[in-house]
């Protein structure tokens, strides 16, 4: 291009049919610095009008402008003309069509922890339990001196029990070992009477098949001024009914010793093992299912309130525990080794949820 022109509109004739035929961006900016960039023809007019008279700088100023602004509308306004038709390129190359069979796509599936929990929810979420939660990290007074363990108590010791440093009044946080201070916050923000259920992470200092430092309990609570140990068979029996999906189921339970509880007890299922299976309700054999017991009157009286006048009991058994009875998991390090080949044969679909109508597993 002559930057000597001097027949503006010659010029600009030519630089607008440049910018309309221009088939993409770098064309347009190409147009745009040899227009109007530091040595294009109209920044090089512009730079004359300082040697002309002031009567001929005065006609030339405006026009010199005019065609400077229309040059530069007209570039900004086939840019985006261009950006606007790639955009819808893009979008035409980018279309589903959504009349087509959809994708096979890989589905994620539910831990069994997870599935375990809904299922556990659905049962005592129909027995009228509400669910409560807690922090997992606990003052010693909600996770053992609340519940009735003795200052000396073994539970209390380092290789049981992860303690946090101590804090600037000495006192050390714990990372709770049982989901059972849940019961104690529960007593004491509610009056009775009270029926609820907490499940969650706790942690102990064990590892092995059977037992890891971090592993998931769930615990019940009952406390009224009637409650009693036929209403926790009951309970416990109707539990067992619906979570192993049997019809009839014969319990059986043994003195125990628990400072939460008295009297305490262990509550073991009938089962058979032969066959390399576990069938629940059947057979010659017992197994330990959980821990029980009418709740300690310590305990009330700890949470304000009058143990003359509340009882009640409560329940506490593990999580992947009962994953492992019922969906047939040898190892309970498997449940936190994250292999997705695992997951994927003990997984669970997401889109079916437990419940007592259909059967919970």
């Amino acid at each position: 291009m002559d930057a000597n022109v001097t027949d503006l509109s010659a010029l600009e004739t030519e630089l607008i049919a440049r910018i309309t035929a221009a088939s993409d961006e770098a064309t347009v900016e190409n147009v745009r610095v040899e227009a109007l960039g530091k040595q294009g023809a109209v920044s090089t007019l512009m730079k004359t009008l300082g040697a002309m008279a002031p009567d001929e700088r005065q006609v030339m100023g405006p026009k010199l402008n005019g065609l400077k602004d229309r040059i530069g509308e007209a570039i900004v306004a086939k840019k985006a003309e261009l950006a606007e038709a790639a955009l819808e390129a893009k979008l035409r190359a980018e279309a589903v069509d959504v009349t087509l069979p959809a994708l096979k796509v890989r589905q994620g599936a539910l831990h069994p922890v997870s599935q375990v929990m809904e299922e556990l929810a659905a049962i005592f979420g129909e027995m009228g339990f509400a669910l409560e939660e807690g922090p997992d990290i606990e003052s010693d007074w909600y996770n053992f001196t609340a519940l009735n363990f003795p200052p000396k108590h073994p539970a209390r010791d380092m290789h049981d029990t992860f303690f946090l440093p101590a804090d600037e009044k000495g006192e050390r946080k714990v990372l709770r070992t049982h989901t059972s201070p849940v019961q104690i916050r529960t007593m004491m923000k509610q009056a009775p009477p009270i029926r609820m259920i907490c499940m969650g992470r706790t942690y102990r200092c064990d590892s092995d098949a059977t037992h890891t430092p971090m592993f998931h309990q769930i615990e019940g609570l009952v406390i009224d001024e009637t409650t009693n140990m036929a209403d926790l068979k009951g309970t416990l029996m109707g539990f067992i009914k619906a979570y192993f999906e049997v019809d009839d189921v014969e319990v059986r339970f043994r003195p125990h010793h628990f400072p939460f509880t008295e009297p305490s007890a262990e509550m073991d299922v009938r089962c058979d093992r032969s066959g390399g299976q576990l069938k629940i309700g059947q057979g010659e054999d017992w197994l330990e299912i959980l821990g029980c017991g009418m709740v300690h009157p310590n305990v009330i009286k700890n949470c304000g309130l009058d143990p003359e006048k509340h009882q009640g009991y409560a329940f506490g058994l593990g999580v992947d525990r009962l994953a492992m009875l019922k969906y047939g998991m040898s190892d309970l390090r498997a449940f936190f080794d994250a292999d997705t080949r695992w997951l994927k044969h003990y997984g669970f679909s997401p889109y079916l949820l437990p419940g007592l109508a259909q059967g919970v597993g």
